[in-house]
């Protein structure tokens, strides 16, 4: 239920309804997706969704603050959104 998703930091109202109209339901399907996963599902909703919404959904299954992510993974994360162009 999207109300659980929202509860996972990182995660507000839109995107938990955006995760729940991808089939990602609760914070255990969204780890078992995986943040790229999930990402690319999202993108089918949002052509635009950013680098800024990878950085939450990462931290969101980390259990973090996107803020606190740490610099190697933030290059990765910005690697893999080079890859989808």
């Amino acid at each position: 239920m999207a109300t659980e998703l929202i509860k996972q930091v990182n995660i507000g109202k839109d995107t938990a309804t955006k995760l729940k109209l991808v089939g990602i339901n609760n914070v255990e399907e969204l780890k078992a997706a995986g943040v790229e996963n999930a990402f690319i599902r999202l993108r089918t909703l949002d052509p635009g969704a950013c680098i800024c919404l990878l950085y939450g959904l990462d931290g969101a299954i980390s259990d973090i603050k996107s803020s606190e992510l740490s610099v190697e993974r933030k290059k990765e994360l910005q690697q893999f959104i080079k890859s989808l162009k």
